[in-house]
């Protein structure tokens, strides 16, 4: 039986990678490493001497995590960067407007996802050779498998999880992902718990909910920690070298849209579920989204909502540095193309899922999207790398932004209103359903930091908190 990203095999050459984005020198290290996998010529001995390597790695692990410029616990984080809405009372918006904006995120994401699945894991020249082939180039729409030449697809297969069930001549609903699983699980959380859930809970929803299978990278190794009695931060560190990649990302819409208006609520809520599995760049990366979303309901500038997810990622940061990089490319590169080559140019020694380079590429993406829908999500998913998380994370914010009633029918219509799903009791669920309970948790949270009218302004007090 072969089961990835748990393999101690994958993970020394996977750990070695991290420890050196952290700014340790692993030279030696590899050295050794690679001499012992030229000695242990057996599977069995190989995965032995991984296993004794990792055990020495530990202690590693366990100090790269912490770091003055890029923290890992919230309190430190936001001494770093407190947010400039943080002394504010948050704009909230009209009740009718939250409700839209919601649906308008369920849908979105869900539409974005769908969208990239087809070429998850293929390069980005794999994507233009495809689409260029069956003259889908620039995307538009859906990406379609019809006059694409078998030669291609052998050396560019759709994304084995339910990819070719993604095609637009395919498409029969909202296809399972784990992009979709996970705001889904963090809405039964809220549901369960109230915004006062804690790490544990979430981690206990996930032990309840998910099947393993249904996780990847670091939240495989975060499910394996926690069925190992471990606890976070632990479980975040131990034997996890994804630690900083893209899983947390796509976990925290939820949380930004339970936030209308509040970016620093929804920041501090992402937080608590990313410390499960996640540290450093890897937190900051579902803090950010859940900020941006949250700021998306009272933002109209796409550049305007990035700034403020930025304001809660410390400035030091390797994934502030990448944010600020793709603000700066409209003033120098007008073609998306281009912007695209800059970014894999600065960006592409990191994995394919890492944190750092797609948040930069999602950033790209709104800004040349210009709050365009269709433009925002093809945009991304013709960049590459992570193509249904980046996917879902651009229809996330656009559609909040946007609302569902401006979203364009094309896009939602092949979906049938319905999300399948491996989470427990969730399967075939409603996607306006789902927007309707996460408006209901929305509204209680609003209504209990004071008596709001739901007109722009809080009637309770009129003094900022603190």
């Amino acid at each position: 039986m072969k089961l990835t990203w748990i393999n101690p095999v994958e993970l020394v050459g996977h750990e070695l990678n991290q420890l050196e984005q952290e700014g340790r020198d692993v030279a030696s290290l590899r050295r050794r490493w690679n001499a012992s996998h030229a000695e242990n010529n057996t599977p069995e001995a190989l995965r032995r001497s991984a296993q004794l390597f990792l055990e020495e790695l530990a202690p590693l692990s366990r100090l790269s995590a912490v770091s003055a410029v890029e923290p890992s616990k919230l309190e430190s984080i936001l001494e770093l960067c407190p947010g400039r809405a943080s002394d504010r009372i948050p704009a909230i918006p009209q009740r009718s407007v939250i409700e839209d904006r919601i649906a308008g995120g369920w849908f979105g994401r869900a539409a974005g996802c769908l969208l990239g699945k087809p070429v998850e894991k293929i390069p980005r020249d794999g994507i233009r050779r495809i689409l260029s082939s069956n003259d889908s180039w620039p995307l538009t729409y859906y990406i379609t498998g019809k006059g694409v030449p078998d030669e291609l697809l052998r050396r560019y297969p759709w994304n084995s999880h339910e990819g070719r069930e993604s095609l637009r001549e395919n498409i029969r609903c909202m296809t399972e992902d784990d992009d979709m699983n996970y705001p889904m699980l963090n809405l039964a959380v809220l549901e369960t718990a109230g915004p006062g859930f804690t790490t544990d809970q979430i981690a206990q929803a996930w032990l309840t909910m998910l099947p393993i299978l249904s996780t990847f990278t670091a939240e495989r190794v975060a499910y394996m920690n926690c069925l190992d009695g471990l606890l976070p931060p632990e479980t975040a560190i131990l034997r996890n070298p994804y630690r900083e990649w893209i899983g947390a990302r796509i976990r925290g819409d939820v949380f930004g849209w339970v936030s209308p208006g509040d970016p620093r609520r929804a920041s501090t809520l992402a937080y608590r579920d990313a410390v499960l599995s996640h540290v450093r760049n890897g937190i900051y990366g579902e803090m950010f989204v859940a900020a941006m979303i949250a700021a998306a309901f009272v933002e109209t500038d796409p550049r305007e909502i990035v700034r403020s997810g930025l304001a809660f990622v410390p400035p030091d940061s390797r994934l502030a540095r990448a944010v600020r990089f793709a603000l700066s490319l409209p003033a120098d590169e007008p073609a998306w193309e281009g912007a695209v080559s800059r970014l894999y140019e600065e960006f592409g020694h990191y994995h394919w899922v890492h944190t750092v380079n797609n948040a930069a590429l999602v950033v790209a993406a709104l800004l040349y999207g210009g709050g365009d829908f269709e433009r925002s999500i093809c945009n991304v998913v013709m960049g590459g790398w992570d193509t249904d998380s980046n996917g879902a994370t651009v229809g996330s914010i656009l559609g909040t932004l946007l609302g569902a009633q401006r979203l364009p029918a094309r896009w939602i219509d092949p979906l049938d209103n319905r999300i399948r799903s491996s989470l427990r009791g969730f399967d075939n669920s409603a996607i306006d359903g789902l927007a309707q309970r996460t408006v209901k948790i929305a509204l209680a949270s609003i209504s209990s930091q004071g008596d709001h009218d739901f007109q722009g302004r809080t009637t309770a007090q009129q003094n900022p908190r603190r």
